[in-house]
Order: structure tokens, then C-alpha cells, then sequence
């Protein structure tokens, strides 16, 4: 059962990111592309879960989940401070 939740979250955060994506490439608002960027990192966050939970769990992937929730984090933070539109 937990292997299908992470599965979804992961499909969900990618659809999320693939939608913004291609409306930044239509509008080209760039906040749009801010918002992209940050669920293409929690889409990366939600393999990293799921490889460490399900795949390999004697593997510690928590590192690499807390760099990629950070770097999503900061991505969005950046584009909402400094995109002015």
C-alpha cells in the first residue's frame, strides 16, 4: 500500500511540474517556471522517498530527500520574492 501512495505523489508532483512547465512555455510568465522548477525537485524528492523506503530500504537516502525539499523550497521562495509582474 505504501509503495502506491509514494508512486502517486511522485506521478502527481510530476504532472504538476510537466502542466506549469508547458504553460511557462506558452505564456512565458516566469513564475510560472519558478513553480515548475520546484515540482520537478519534490518530484525528485518523491523518487528519493520511495527508493528509500520501498527499493532500498537499508539505504539512507535522507540526505539527498533533505537537499532536494531545499532546493524545492528555494526555488519557489526565489521566484515569488524576486519575479516582479
Amino acid at each position: 500500500m505504501a509503495q502506491t501512495i509514494y508512486s502517486l505523489c511522485m506521478l502527481t508532483s510530476l504532472a504538476c511540474a510537466w502542466l506549469l512547465l508547458a504553460s511557462y512555455r506558452r505564456t512565458r510568465y516566469r513564475l510560472l517556471f519558478w513553480s515548475g522548477a520546484c515540482f520537478v525537485a519534490m518530484t525528485l524528492n518523491n523518487l528519493f522517498l520511495l527508493l528509500d523506503k520501498i527499493v532500498f530500504p537499508d539505504i539512507d537516502f535522507l540526505p539527498a530527500r533533505l537537499i532536494c525539499a531545499l532546493v524545492a523550497v528555494s526555488l519557489l521562495l526565489y521566484g515569488l520574492i524576486y519575479e516582479k509582474e
